[in-house]
């Protein structure tokens, strides 16, 4: 009986050690899940996806949400992207590349969302689809003219990368400062170096420029929706050669903004 007992009292113990095991096992895999969903659920939900490298800024959050976003539509758990985000960052080496400015910072990685491309060249066969008008990314801003195709006119191939661009926390917080109507502006965020401001699902493993119009912006500065870095003409005309044959794509009938 004595043997008996102790055989019971060692499986016990052996059972109970298991399951510690399992327990704390699930509990640091999930460590990162778990921070993303409890920031997740605060007041500003938008403003708080995020790892330790990367959040997702509410600008970026247009992608998601706003059916006439004019670009790559993203159709894609929040949370589970920027899980993924930071496992294929540190899985390839933790590179950043440099964008256009100090703040500015561009990881490329695997098209893991099966996102269409965002832009679309322009041929002798599609130019008669080309829409254009007057747009404007957020209230705050000044309305630009603008060109696209509409998805449901033109065929769009799934995109091979997706460029993540970064602005810094620094940076971010400067540019809600000076925009203080701007949706997000006055919330407190993520105590993380860089946020995802836009997602562009393209072919190339590399930048491809930014659109003159914003280019433009930029140089008005901060109070206009820019980022305060003045006109580069090198890298301007660089972006009328591309974009003087390339046009968006928008799901709806006109996009918000170029």
């Amino acid at each position: 009986m004595a043997l008996l007992a102790a055989s019971k009292s060692s499986l016990l113990g052996a059972s109970r050690l298991t399951s510690r095991s399992h327990f704390y096992k699930n509990r640091t895999s999930k460590r990162l899940t778990l921070t993303i969903k409890a920031m997740a659920t605060s007041q500003q939900p938008s403003q708080f996806l995020c790892g330790d490298i990367f959040f997702l800024d509410g600008f970026a959050l247009r992608q998601w949400d706003d059916p006439n976003y004019g670009g790559t539509r993203i159709s894609f758990d929040k949370n589970q992207f920027v899980e993924k985000v930071h496992q294929l960052f540190k899985e390839s080496g933790g590179k950043l590349v440099d964008g256009y400015a100090p703040f500015c910072k561009h990881v490329f990685v695997p098209n893991f969302v099966g996102a269409k491309v965002g832009a679309l060249e322009i041929t002798d066969s599609n130019r008669h689809l080309l829409g254009s008008g007057y747009t404007k990314r957020r209230p705050e801003e000044l309305a630009v003219l603008s060109r696209w195709f509409k998805a449901k006119d033109v065929e769009v191939p799934e995109a091979a990368y997706l460029d993540l661009i970064l602005y810094s926390r620094e940076q971010l917080i400067k540019e809600y400062e000076a925009m203080p109507a701007a949706k997000g502006a006055g919330v407190e965020l993520p105590n993380v170096p860089w946020g995802i401001i836009s997602v562009k699902a393209q072919n190339e493993p590399f930048e491809t420029p930014m659109q003159p119009i914003t280019m433009l912006r930029n140089a008005l500065g901060r109070e206009e929706g820019g980022s305060g870095v003045p006109i580069d003409k090198e890298a301007y005309n660089r972006s009328v050669e591309y974009w003087e044959h390339h046009a968006t794509i928008v799901a709806g009938d006109r996009p918000n903004g170029e």
